[in-house]
């Protein structure tokens, strides 16, 4: 007897085969997939199973179906294989800084269709009743926890959880290492207040994480940006130069699902990267808030994982996998452990333990694994349902990123398209996306932007990437005259 459980796995093995069959080229665009009877027959599968298998391929943009023809994969957008285009860089981070404003102020407004936040909204995304029931029990069975305050490092109970979660990504850490922190953006202050003082240059990625500039800014750094590729991430050569020459006194990388990118190092150029700045003797914050979104399994190791000496930080959290409301971040502070216990316990003092610990009940139900399954399964079906969009809508000559993970996709938009203009002309038609001169202090990125898709693709959201797509297509034919 076939069970739920039975039939779900085979329809989901056969749709991930094709699925790597079409991303591997195999199956290009416009090829015929078997008829679903052909293939049942073929494969010894029910009718049904195959049915399930081609809707889900439907659901993620992959194919397509087309009438008295079956099945055909679906028309895709090529990748870029350079991001980053001579442009001349501005003197300071002011425009970047405008921009921003302009895009929180956007998402402020009432009826907007947000294509820009970071933060998957709708019940799909998170497991909202496990976790408040997970709340509960703990305030039930502790209710003097509310008035004490929380150890300097965090609830014991969550970071004995971390270090037992570490090693599915490489890292074996102790509790001695961890600390609890008010997200991953504090992790990321506290590391870099840690490891640098004011004056000091900071190589990070381009394009980077918007919300690095001015945090640099702030605590008087100065941001060396260090070319990114687009499929293969950090660019090791460009480190190394750096490095060489004494430029840098630490580095900030996401190597393990890039934001904006969606790009994962491999595992070579992380090795290589973890043996430079332990050569070298530069700390290197490695933030890895979305290294557990990764599509392939199991997941490719931190490059925490390769550092011998403790020269490497991991800055992560659970804001994008599990809480986001809880603000649970932790860093794993290597060599520097110390120093940053120190400072959280001198700027913030503790997190809340109540949270905490109903993180790691939730932790110790195992239930996170599983959840963690579906949402990667559920993200990489919604990047290709949108990557599916704007080849549809997007005017020829547009580029879009193939993530490893998570729910963002970079767009390049084909030259005389600015994506500064783009946005004014959407935010007046009730549309929100990031547009790409945030992720740089120079100009290089206004052909580009960034779309979540981590929300319901209703038909508002639908209508709103066909809107956007409509408006770059008259901005290319006004460009081109």
């Amino acid at each position: 007897m076939v069970t739920d459980s039975m039939a779900a796995n085979l329809y989901q093995s056969l749709a991930d085969e094709l699925a790597d069959a079409i991303h591997g080229g195999r199956l290009p665009a416009g090829a015929r997939l078997p008829s679903l009877r052909g293939l049942a027959a073929q494969r010894q599968l029910s009718l049904n199973t195959v049915i399930a298998a081609y809707r889900q391929l439907e659901d993620a943009g992959l194919v397509m179906p087309r009438p008295k023809a079956g099945f055909v994969v679906s028309a895709r957008l090529p990748e870029p294989t350079r991001s980053l285009r001579q442009a001349p860089a501005l003197a300071t981070t002011q425009a970047q800084q405008l921009m921003m404003a302009r895009v929180l102020e956007a998402q402020r407004q009432p009826g907007i269709v947000d294509l820009a936040f970071a933060g998957p909204r709708g019940e799909r995304f998170y497991p909202a009743a496990r976790l408040a029931r997970a709340t509960a029990q703990v305030l039930r069975r502790t209710p003097a926890m509310v008035r004490t305050y929380a150890r300097p490092d965090g609830a014991r109970r969550l970071l004995e959880q971390i270090v037992r979660r570490g090693p599915r990504l490489g890292l074996h850490t102790t509790v001695e290492r961890l600390v609890l922190t008010h997200g991953a953006m504090e992790a990321l202050q506290l590391a870099l207040r840690a490891v640098t003082r004011p004056g000091d240059a900071v190589g990070i990625e381009a394009p980077s994480y918007f919300n690095l500039y001015p945090l640099l800014a702030n605590l008087g750094l100065k941001a060396i940006e260090l070319p990114t590729d687009p499929r293969e991430g950090l660019d090791v050569d460009a480190v190394e130069a750096q490095l060489q020459e004494g430029a840098l006194a630490a580095i900030v990388a996401m190597p393990s699902v890039h934001n904006p990118l969606g790009c994962t190092l491999p595992v070579a150029a992380k090795q290589r990267l973890a043996a430079l700045v332990n050569q070298y003797q530069v700390p290197l914050i490695e933030d890895a808030v979305y290294a557990e979104l990764q599509y392939q399994e199991p997941l490719a190791p931190l490059l925490k994982a390769f550092d011998e000496d403790g020269w490497v930080i991991v800055v992560n959290g659970f804001s994008k996998t599990l809480a986001p409301d809880y603000r649970i971040g932790w860093l794993d502070g290597g060599r520097f452990a110390a120093d940053i216990q120190l400072l959280k316990f001198q700027s913030t003092g503790a997190e809340s333990q109540l949270l905490g610990e109903a993180v790691a009940a939730f932790l110790e139900a195992g239930s996170y694994e599983h959840h963690l399954r579906g949402l990667r399964r559920l993200y990489r079906e919604q990047v290709g349902r949108v990557r599916a969009l704007v080849a549809q809508h997007f005017p020829p000559g547009t580029l879009a990123t193939q993530p490893s993970g998570g729910f963002l996709l970079w767009i390049e938009l084909p030259a005389g398209v600015d994506s500064s203009v783009l946005f004014e002309q959407a935010l007046a038609e009730g549309v929100v996306f990031m547009p790409g001169q945030v992720y740089s202090r120079g100009a290089r990125y206004r052909h580009c932007l960034r779309l979540s898709c981590c929300q319901d693709l209703d038909a508002r959201y639908v209508d709103a990437i066909a809107g956007v797509g409509r408006l770059a297509t008259a901005l290319l034919a006004q460009a081109r005259g």
